[in-house]
């Protein structure tokens, strides 16, 4: 007869790391937001930290009262984010960034280029690749409105993109837990270009992890024709498709080369029309203005290292690049040496990546760091439990294996 075991509790149910949730984690979202409401300077951070407030603390009653963390989510995602969007939408308030892409489009549609040729002011400045723009088109073909408000597209695009890169089964608590987490409801409320770009590369290295090399760049290649901060995700897909071949070399170099032709077809579509209709501009806002070259200084002071290194020190803004460099080389030295194997370990390198970039770099904002926020999230969530169903049918398949096996070799 012969034998088999039946599976062991760690194997009928591998669950994916619990996402923060209870009443300690509401009320220090509450703390978060109402500090930021009390201190920030800017009117559209004042009434999301106000409502954001109001919602985290009663998701943490809640919480504390024994409800369930969906619906203390949901009170939270409410509070944290639909709540202060609508009262923005009602009084045409948002953050610097909405009013750029909706700029872009219009120039994009009547000019031909997304920039303006002689920027002065940092409100001038569109430090955004061509794609990006695309989030303002309804808005500058009709008008402004609530529904055609850029960050509404920008945060359907994120959530979207977001979704499809998790596993059918895990597609509803990863994305309302991170769509309550601060630093993602405040830009889905005021508006922020990095949440479509973040939830592009979870979607190509998703496809990349599944050996889907065409879909991958496809992925990569929007997502870079929007932000600059999205390209090293496409040598962290090659590296892991170039060793996700079941051991064959070519058929794994054969799937990175796929991927990186289609992403940068992709992403050479949606920049280059743009970019030589007016080079010098090209130049000016997307490569000089990031860097701090401009005689206009970007909004983008959050007092992490880069930017304390750029203002502070004689010669700081060249160590601070310096640095940036350096990173970039670490991360490339990585790749080779030891590339991911699996698309969370992608995910976790990336975001490692965006760390250190977003540290050092001269103009640079908190908010970024939503990038490695979203890698991370989704590396621990594209894992779902194992469904009670399943389990089931795994046991009675593996107890009706000797029966059968003992048919075959009666024939």
């Amino acid at each position: 007869m012969a034998l088999f075991a039946l599976p062991t509790s760690p194997d009928l149910r591998r669950d994916r790391p619990a996402l923060p949730g209870d009443a300690a984690w509401w009320a220090f979202c509450a703390a978060t937001a109402l500090a930021l409401g009390a201190f920030s300077s800017l009117g559209p951070h004042r009434v999301w930290g106000t409502a954001a407030a109001l919602g985290y603390t009663a998701a943490a009653v809640l919480a504390a009262r024994g409800r369930s963390p969906r619906t203390a989510g949901a009170v939270a995602v409410t509070g944290a984010v639909l709540l202060p969007l609508l009262v923005l939408l009602a009084v045409d308030r948002a953050q610097l960034e909405v009013d750029v892409v909706a700029r872009s489009a219009g120039l994009l549609l009547s000019e031909g280029t997304p920039y303006l040729e002689r920027p002065t002011v940092p409100e001038d400045f569109n430090p955004y690749l061509p794609g990006m723009a695309a989030f303002g088109i309804p808005e500058a073909v009709a008008g402004p409105g609530p529904l055609t408000d850029p960050r509404l597209w920008m945060g359907a695009a994120f959530l979207g993109a977001f979704a499809l890169a998790l596993p059918a089964g895990a597609r509803r608590e990863a994305p309302r837990w991170l769509a309550a987490c601060p630093l993602v409801a405040l830009p889905l409320a005021v508006g922020g270009v990095d949440l479509p770009v973040a939830g592009l590369m979870c979607l190509g290295l998703a496809r990349a992890g599944q050996g889907r090399a065409g879909r991958a760049g496809l992925a990569l290649g929007v997502a870079a024709a929007l932000k600059w901060t999205a390209w090293p995700a496409v040598p962290v897909a090659l590296a892991l498709l170039a060793t996700a071949g079941g051991g064959d070399g070519r058929r794994g170099s054969r799937a990175a080369l796929r991927c990186g032709l289609v992403a940068l077809l992709t992403a050479a579509a949606l920049v280059l029309p743009a970019a030589l209709r007016d080079p010098g501009a090209f130049r000016t806002h997307v490569v000089d203005f990031p860097l701090g070259l401009t005689g206009a200084v970007s909004s983008a002071a959050s007092p992490l290292p880069g930017h304390l290194l750029a203002t502070q020190l004689p010669g700081g803004r060249t160590l601070a690049l310096l640095l940036l460099g350096v990173s970039a080389l670490l991360l490339a030295v990585s790749l080779l040496v030891r590339p991911p194997a699996t698309g969370a370990a992608a995910a976790a390198r990336l975001a490692l990546g965006l760390l250190l970039a977003i540290a050092f770099m001269p103009a640079t904002r908190f908010g970024y760091l939503v990038h490695p926020l979203v890698l991370a999230a989704w590396a621990l969530a594209r894992q779902p439990p194992a469904h009670p169903l399943r389990i089931r049918e795994r046991v009675r398949d593996l107890a009706r294996e000797p029966v059968r096996r003992r048919k075959q070799a009666s024939r």
